[in-house]
């Protein structure tokens, strides 16, 4: 990967705070043109810097009002892409980490209800081979959601 300079931290602080500016707006804040911002973006894309843009879909909008974390213990640590693939294909899980401490994994995972998400436990998740124990953490308030913070080196 070819190193970040200070322009292309000034643009990924300003995207990261604000994906739908347009970029002629980001181009007049850093002071460039709107092409070199075109060609710093992509160059960051290509790069996997910026791995996406989208929108946030807030979950109950869509009738998932219980947001979860489960622990999942494996039977070994090898096993964790076979478990990974059979998670990919329940959608109620949208993150899904390779953990150190007393899991193996940790999933996130939304529900519309403790009858679904008891399906989801029981009847998913705990039916996958290798899972031998899960611990179930619901989430009763969302207090903090940002990007990680883009440093700009000052310039002496």
């Amino acid at each position: 990967m070819d190193k970040i300079d200070n322009l292309d931290k000034k643009i990924l602080s300003i995207l990261s705070s604000n994906a739908r500016i347009p970029f002629k707006d980001v181009a007049a804040e850093c002071g460039v043109s709107r092409a070199a911002i075109h060609q710093r973006v992509q160059h960051l894309m290509d790069n996997g810097v910026i791995t996406g843009s989208g929108f946030d879909v807030n979950p109950k909008s869509l009738g998932y009002s219980t947001c979860t974390y489960v622990g999942i213990t494996l039977e070994r640590g090898s096993m964790y892409k076979d478990v990974v693939e059979r998670i990919q294909h329940i959608p109620e899980i949208v993150e899904c980490h390779f953990t150190t401490g007393p899991y193996t994994m940790l999933v996130k995972l939304y529900a519309k209800d403790n009858e679904q998400l008891m399906f989801l436990l029981n009847g998913q998740l705990q039916d996958i081979p290798g899972v031998v124990a899960t611990e179930t953490l619901i989430s009763l308030e969302q207090s903090l959601k940002r990007e990680i913070p883009v440093e700009i080196d000052k310039e002496g």
